[in-house]
């Protein structure tokens, strides 16, 4: 019988902080996409994806990663880094340039809030960071010119959430061209 995902089972989503989950196989998706591209003594940022690095499961990546969040609920994991999108820099400057992989799911997905991901993410991330994000499809030129990501195949599924997101990144990746199965598409 398979194991039921912890961090599933013990944070529920909270519409006020327009927390909207991965299911648990997105979530068992990206972390092992993750752990996959992960390299020795790469550094990982999480920018509002406390599911996923609630749920790795390789210590040597989580030991090399920060979880950026707002919700205070979560300031007793080890990576922990109050973030406030809306002072998108504020309070990172131990971060300029750190990360080698970024993997970002913001609240909302106006323009506005993704360019304040954008700064953050254009400073705390190495040149060559490898940058992994969602949101809607509409959103594909947007991302592409804040962030310069591209649309994959393989897309989230977000249970309660309205609409489909897709996933965005700057590298490829065999895992990314496939199809969900859990959604069909």
């Amino acid at each position: 019988m398979k194991k039921k995902n912890l961090f599933l089972a013990k944070k529920p989503e909270d519409s006020a902080l327009n927390q909207y989950w991965f299911s648990e196989q997105t979530i068992e998706f990206l972390v092992d996409h993750i752990e996959s591209i992960y390299q020795n003594g790469q550094k990982i940022a999480f920018l509002s994806t406390p599911s996923i690095y609630c749920s790795l499961k390789n210590q040597e990546v989580k030991q090399n990663s920060s979880l950026f969040e707002f919700d205070m609920k979560l300031n007793k994991e080890k990576g922990f880094v109050f973030y406030d999108f809306n002072k998108p820099i504020e309070g990172l400057e131990q971060f300029k340039n750190s990360f080698d992989i970024i993997l970002i799911d913001p609240p909302f997905i106006t323009e506005e809030v993704w360019s304040k991901y954008a700064q953050t993410i254009n400073y705390i991330r190495k040149e060559d960071a490898k940058i992994l994000c969602c949101s809607i499809k509409e959103n594909a030129k947007m991302l592409q010119n804040l962030i310069n990501v591209v649309p994959q195949q393989y897309k989230p599924s977000i249970p309660h959430l309205i609409y489909q997101y897709d996933f965005y990144c700057n590298y490829n990746h065999e895992m990314l061209q496939k199809v969900n199965e859990e959604i069909g598409f």
